[in-house]
């Protein structure tokens, strides 16, 4: 008989369309502050710029108006967690967008634009049951689910942003901050199906992971510790395990608890 499927963990829509706002407003505040040579400045993105980075976070939001303009799927065909391996074939047309989009709107001010994109997010929110199906590159996902995603887009390149211009110190919304690190957890726990390691990040999530002998009780023999901002930036390529691991950024103890094979969940 194969293994039950493990529950999908639920996410509160009002929660999560409030996180997403709430972090948007924060990047929308800082891209305010920023001059054109700052605008200008390289990220740790490939060949990206500042400006086509901030264009590529407009986009976390028009991505949701950009597929309901699709015809709606006829049932689901995806789970949230299926996301976050699903984007890397997207990547190409991704950066040419955003590059392009960036081109289009070489003004020193690119709150406009943030600002239209915020406006459609909520409008077509509104209009919208959560029960809506998109067609997302993972398959079809509910809407309610797929907002869930912009959470992990937006604090993954606010991390970016504030990486990308010295002295800049975007915050992270907590609950954006929570819903991020927690899909990808998730989707750690689903690429690497077990219960031998135990992964850690608190205060928002822990998951089991990794074939081999599961523990039933006490403290389990593998066990991996890190923060929220670590794991995100492990869990997306922006930091390799060893440099993780040997900055004491993360604690991996047991055989079992070397997450280097598996990283990054997304690309």
């Amino acid at each position: 008989m194969p293994p039950a499927r493990k529950r999908t963990r639920a996410y509160d829509p009002a929660r999560t369309r409030a996180a997403v706002l709430a972090q948007f407003g924060q990047v929308r505040a800082a891209v305010r502050t920023l001059t054109p040579e700052q605008l200008a400045l390289p990220t740790r993105l490939g060949d990206w710029t500042v400006r086509e980075l901030v264009a590529h976070i407009g986009m976390a939001l028009t991505a949701v108006d950009r597929l309901l303009e699709e015809p709606e799927p006829a049932r689901p065909t995806a789970r949230l967690t299926d996301w976050p391996a699903a984007i890397a074939a997207d990547a190409p047309d991704i950066a040419a967008t955003a590059r392009s989009l960036a081109a289009q709107h070489p003004d020193p001010d690119p709150d406009a634009r943030l600002a239209a994109a915020e406006e459609r997010f909520t409008t077509r929110l509104d209009a919208h049951p959560g029960s809506r199906l998109l067609p997302t590159s993972a398959g079809a996902l509910p809407l309610a689910d797929y907002v869930v995603t912009r959470t992990v887009e937006l604090v993954v390149h606010t991390d970016d942003l504030n990486a990308a211009v010295p002295g800049l110190d975007v915050p992270q919304d907590r609950q954006a901050l929570a819903a991020a690190t927690r899909l990808l957890a998730d989707a750690l726990a689903l690429q690497a199906p077990g219960g031998s390691t135990e992964v850690r990040i608190p205060p928002y999530a822990v998951v089991q992971c990794v074939e081999g002998p599961r523990h039933t009780r006490g403290t389990p023999p593998n066990v991996v510790e890190t923060d929220p901002l670590t794991w995100i930036r492990l869990a997306t390529g922006r930091l390799a395990w060893k440099d993780a691991v040997d900055g004491a950024k993360v604690s991996a103890s047991g055989e079992r608890a070397d997450l280097g094979g598996l990283l990054p969940i997304l690309r």
